[in-house]
């Protein structure tokens, strides 16, 4: 049985969505602000530092190395469904977060996707020691969002949105995680870039 809280996010991702802004909400009853405050409650709830911590297994005094990083945003694509606002903000039914620690020798990374419409989650831990770690980088790129049905059956025009994601790279791979939803994200990607710099230095 669906929650209350899946079957507004399955209500605001109507697939009559594509029309107008006034008809979207007479249609869903459920306003971009209303998604918003409901997603971050659930985020709020999962107590994700927490959790991060548990996972990891080290006390919290050997990850000082510089502040825990705190990344989250929406994420695109595998199987998510997705909206452009009335504000013109994109949103999606997946939610990334991921919380990174650094000690002296190892950056110990948590990561935690959910959905909005089931139960389901992916959580991921790993650990990398600085000298196999390649670069942290910020990464931007224009994604070609569906258009969803129309008032009238047909679908409707596909909107452009820009996706920001944080990426982690090693030579046996890459970690990316959405940072749409941290004002801040540069900021933070230069104190681990430059934290790297130190420890190759």
């Amino acid at each position: 049985m669906p929650s209350q809280d899946q079957r507004t996010a399955v209500r605001y991702f109507n697939p009559k969505s594509g029309c107008p802004g006034f008809i979207i909400e007479m249609i869903s009853g459920i306003k971009d602000e209303v998604y918003d405050q409901m997603l971050m409650s659930k985020l709020k709830s999962l107590n994700l530092r927490q959790k991060a911590i548990s996972r990891i297994g080290l006390d919290e005094d050997e990850l000082k190395e510089i502040p825990p990083i705190f990344l989250h945003g929406f994420r695109y694509g595998d199987g998510a469904l997705a909206r452009t606002g009335k504000d013109g903000r994109y949103r999606s039914s997946k939610y990334d977060v991921a919380w990174l620690f650094f000690s002296s020798t190892q950056v110990y990374m948590y990561s935690y996707t959910f959905d909005m419409l089931t139960d389901s989650k992916r959580e991921e831990t790993d650990e990398y020691f600085y000298k196999d770690i390649l670069s942290f980088t910020s990464v931007s790129e224009t994604m070609d969002v569906p258009g969803p049905i129309g008032c009238t059956g047909t679908p409707g025009p596909n909107t452009m949105s820009e996706y920001n994601m944080f990426q982690l790279s090693t030579a046996a791979g890459k970690f990316r995680c959405s940072i749409s939803g941290v004002a801040d994200a540069d900021r933070s990607i230069s104190a681990m870039k430059q934290k790297l710099r130190e420890k190759k230095g």
